[in-house]
């Protein structure tokens, strides 16, 4: 028997969410795809069951070769590197290539490239940043050594940098 959609009470519930309350009890919700889509509830297109079974045994069958190949460098197999979760040296970048390229997708929302601490900055902006906290430092140590001449220049410094930065961003 069809269950009805709890919010139009017309169509057929094909979307079937539970939604956990604040006190941990959970909620049955069943919705038709239209009033599902409302909600912002988004749905993966149906893919048939033999295609899904293709990709399964291929994936698997990849999966084993990918698991034994190795760096020639460091001499660690991908399947320990899944295993442990750590890569043996940096060339097993370039000998994993392909079989890394979708973790990194997958982990970094799609993304391919490393953007570094602080993502979308430009350049400048990181290096300003960088040069900052390296002369705060050095500062910090010559007050504490009292080098004070080293420590006026660097103060000098740290407030050209600031204005510099400053400007720019006005």
């Amino acid at each position: 028997m069809a269950i009805l959609c709890q919010s139009c009470k017309q169509a057929s519930a094909t979307v079937h969410l539970t939604d956990i309350q604040p006190s941990g009890e959970p909620v049955e919700r069943h919705l038709c795809e239209a009033c599902a889509a409302q909600e912002g509830v988004t749905m993966q297109p149906h893919e048939p069951i033999h295609k899904m079974l293709d990709k399964f045994v291929k994936i698997g069958a990849g999966m084993q070769e990918a698991a034994q190949r190795q760096c020639p460098h460091c001499g660690i197999s991908f399947g320990e590197f899944r295993a442990q979760g750590l890569l043996g040296c940096a060339h097993d970048y370039e000998v994993f290539a392909e079989l890394l390229l979708p973790l990194i997708e997958r982990a970094h929302d799609g993304g391919t490239q490393h953007t570094g601490k602080h993502p979308g900055q430009p350049d400048k902006v990181n290096k300003q940043r960088t040069t900052l906290r390296r002369i705060k430092r050095e500062l910090d140590e010559a007050i504490a050594e009292e080098r004070y001449e080293d420590a006026a220049r660097l103060r000098d410094d740290l407030a050209r940098i600031e204005a510099e930065g400053a400007d720019e961003r006005e």
